[in-house]
């Protein structure tokens, strides 16, 4: 069992040694989603990611996941989102861009299915496309 200070605290994310403070920040607003819908995006194998840049100047990026009924039951919802959630902290936490939301939508099955293994190395591979420059 977790010590009762540790319950309830989120998504904790630390900056890796040598970079910036960088802190991270769970979407809840719709507007922000619909923002984020509108912007980048990049397919996988195992979820959607759509990205975009705030522009804001600040240093913490944001994320959200979503999972649609489409997914399945409540049971299947709520373990994609889990999924989607660990891959966020390990691997947003060193790849993210300050100044940036980013939003992870489950594909019915595939997000709950798919190796993990797999669904981070689509993660990886998502973020690199997405911060692609583009003319």
């Amino acid at each position: 069992m977790t010590p009762p200070e540790t319950q309830g605290q989120g998504i904790a994310a630390e900056a890796p040694p040598g970079s910036p403070a960088v802190s991270l920040c769970v979407l809840q607003k719709r507007s922000d989603f619909l923002k984020a819908a509108s912007a980048r995006r990049q397919g996988t194998g195992g979820f959607l990611l759509q990205a975009r840049d705030r522009a804001d100047g600040t240093l913490e990026f944001r994320v959200g996941f979503t999972a649609s009924k489409k997914i399945g039951n409540s049971v299947l919802r709520n373990r994609a989102k889990r999924r989607l959630r660990a891959l966020a902290r390990e691997v947003l936490t060193g790849l993210a861009r300050p100044g940036w939301d980013y939003v992870l939508v489950a594909r019915p099955e595939a997000t709950v299915t798919r190796p993990y293994a797999e669904l981070r190395t689509d993660l990886e591979q998502a973020l690199r496309s997405v911060h692609r420059v583009r003319p």
